[in-house]
């Protein structure tokens, strides 16, 4: 995966993308830098979609129950900022996800609906670039590997068969914005100002949480900071690993040609 450069990440190329399905666990996830590359994705005509595992109902101080709708609400509105038509909101417990078969029917049950090329998961280690993960990133994270292979296999999940939605292999799972990336994908300034507009779109929210500092305080500086190990001005890193889609690819065309 890596180019041989030392601090240097291989550009990852999106060109023959058609649909993408980022997976995070609450309203704001895809926010803190992220919406950045989506920008990128859905200005060039490629679909983007968004699985939300819960309503964010937890994370404010208010009563679940209005936080809750509130905060699809500004998800809505953040999707909008950057592109993103597709947004599906679960309604798991805000603050108890476990990577167990639940969360991983759900994920599946989405990729083999939306049938994405890319699947991405946000960051599930304990210790991320920005300091300790929270506990939902982390399950969701986690669930999301396991789900974009569970998705692929006639054998797991039957019961999405038969509600009638065939095994679907992504070609290429990307961890967003791990501690060890090996690619990325450089944005440009219309890109920066979509996605620190699509986290003041998570306005009410942000209020609640005090001394959180002004999206564009700091998105552009995260993004700044990623770009040079790309050679880019500003960026977003991932970790990519090749899926069954891509092997399918290859060996489809390793038959046509003996053929």
């Amino acid at each position: 995966m890596s180019n041989g450069t030392e601090n240097k990440l291989d550009i990852l190329d999106w060109s023959d993308w058609k649909r993408v399905l980022c997976v995070v666990a609450h309203p704001d996830d895809t926010e803190y830098g992220l919406s950045a590359a989506v920008n990128m994705w859905t200005r060039a005509g490629i679909e983007v979609g968004y699985l939300l595992l819960t309503a964010g109902e937890a994370g404010m101080k208010r009563d679940p129950a209005e936080a809750g709708p509130l905060r699809q609400g500004e998800q809505r509105a953040a999707c909008d900022a950057v592109g993103v038509e597709h947004l599906t909101i679960l309604d798991h417990a805000d603050g108890h996800l476990m990577p167990n078969l639940d969360l991983r029917r759900d994920i599946a049950r989405e990729i083999r609906g939306y049938r994405p090329d890319v699947v991405i998961a946000q960051n599930f280690d304990v210790e991320a670039p920005w300091g300790l993960n929270q506990a939902d990133h982390r399950a969701v994270g986690l669930a999301t590997i396991d789900a974009a292979r569970d998705a692929g296999n006639r054998w797991v999940f039957t019961e999405l068969a038969d509600d009638g939605l065939e095994p679907w292999e992504a070609d290429l799972l990307l961890v967003a914005q791990p501690g060890n990336p090996t690619h990325g994908v450089p944005v440009d300034d219309k890109a920066v100002e979509a996605a620190v507009h699509s986290l003041e779109c998570h306005e009410a929210y942000l209020v609640d949480l005090p001394g959180h500092p002004a999206p564009v305080d700091f998105i552009p500086m995260m993004l700044g900071q990623a770009g040079p190990a790309m050679g880019a001005e500003n960026g977003v890193t991932f970790r990519v690993h090749e899926l069954g889609g891509v092997a399918k690819s290859k060996d489809a065309g390793a038959d046509a040609d003996e053929a």
